[in-house]
């Protein structure tokens, strides 16, 4: 194998490749990418056995072939390089080495096998519709800031995308949460997605997914099964596997009852909150909302640190009301808001917040509340 390319464009996609590398590996070719010559273009493929992405660049092939390198080696190498630099990547298999030329660098690098690197099997598709990048980004990203941690409760370590019956009729929804918060966003049904079976897509996926999402007039080709979900553009393809479990019902955690009605400046709001929630103390990070009419104390009152208090000029016209939260995930809620005003709906105390964008009805967030 034998093959010039440009810096900027190798970077690019060994960059895509080795951050789906899991760093501590015990079976040594996980570490490698799989790097296919052929024709006028090059190929990089790299898997954590969970997730493969495989990332098209253009080259001047000279001599076609196929081996696989360390990852993270290569793109330190690669990034290491000067702009605008041609590199020549030549994989000598009998001695089981990649020489990597640029200028008057050069490098030696180790090689496995390309038999030994474990390839996706490819699964039928129950579903194929195309998405453009802003509408994905959109889904994934007002919906991955609930996705929970725990380890125990796997199947909500995912962004569960399926689809429902939202405001407008058929939609293509993301939901997440991780039983304190809950995030559930809405964009039109695409065509040929109407057979979709539901599917949690998985944190680390979520993450990898956002680097094709950048370019807004990307159309992203989306196929997804009971058991694998894929997402090409034409230059890279990211397939993954589902979580094997059952999302729980959240239709049964979003309040319906909420008639206490706050209408408040995002921004203001965020920044107020995070402004009073620098003397909590890390552990509760407790927030205290005060609603009398058009007016919204936000307070703070912690024993070994200080206290601390500032008011908000909002739309509020029901009865006063008390009620605490955890200051990270209002701010975090706040933070997904687009538009000037956010809409919080209260019923008491104790009960579950509903959060709104404005008048946009496609997103939606539930809060729990907590003891102040």
């Amino acid at each position: 194998m034998k093959f010039s390319i440009e810096r900027a464009v190798l970077l690019k996609a060994i960059a895509q490749a080795q951050s789906v590398v899991e760093r501590r590996n015990t079976i040594p070719i996980l570490a490698n990418v799989l790097i296919e010559a052929e024709g006028d273009g090059v190929q990089f493929r790299a898997t954590d056995l969970d997730i493969e992405v495989v990332d098209r660049a253009p080259a001047m092939v000279e001599k076609a072939g196929a081996t696989t390198v360390s990852a993270v080696t290569l793109h330190e190498i690669v990034r290491k390089l000067p702009d605008g630099a041609m590199v020549q990547l030549s994989d000598d298999s009998a001695a089981g080495r990649l020489t990597v030329e640029a200028g008057r660098s050069n490098f030696s690098l180790a090689t496995l096998p390309r038999e030994d690197f474990p390839v996706m099997t490819s699964s039928e598709y129950e579903a194929n519709f195309s998405a453009n990048a802003p509408t994905l980004r959109r889904l994934f990203d007002k919906s991955k800031f609930a996705i929970s941690t725990e380890e125990t409760r796997y199947y909500l370590n995912g962004v569960y995308m399926h689809v429902a019956t939202g405001d407008d009729g058929q939609a293509l929804r993301c939901v997440a949460t991780d039983g304190h918060r809950l995030a559930r966003v809405d964009a039109p049904l695409p065509a040929g997605a109407e057979t979709m079976p539901g599917v949690i897509v998985p944190r680390k996926t979520v993450g990898e997914l956002r680097k094709l999402l950048d370019d807004d007039d990307m159309q992203i080709a989306v196929s997804v099964s009971e058991t694998k979900v894929r997402f090409a553009t034409p230059d890279i393809t990211l397939t993954s596997k589902v979580i094997d479990g059952t999302f729980p019902d959240y239709t049964r955690v979003i309040p319906t009852g909420n008639t206490k009605r706050l209408e408040v400046d995002a921004t203001e709001f965020s920044r107020a909150v995070d402004r009073v929630a620098t003397v909590s103390s890390e552990r509760s990070r407790a927030v205290k909302l005060s609603l009398d009419e058009d007016r919204l104390i936000l307070s703070v009152n912690a024993p070994d640190s200080g206290a601390a208090e500032e008011e908000l000029a909002v739309a509020y016209a029901d009865e006063p009301l008390d009620i605490g939260f955890n200051a990270k995930y209002l701010l975090e809620i706040a933070s997904q808001v687009d538009r000037e005003n956010a809409v919080f709906l209260f019923n008491s105390a104790g009960d579950p917040t509903l959060m709104r964008e404005g008048s946009d009805t496609s997103a939606l967030y539930v809060v729990m509340p907590m003891r102040v």
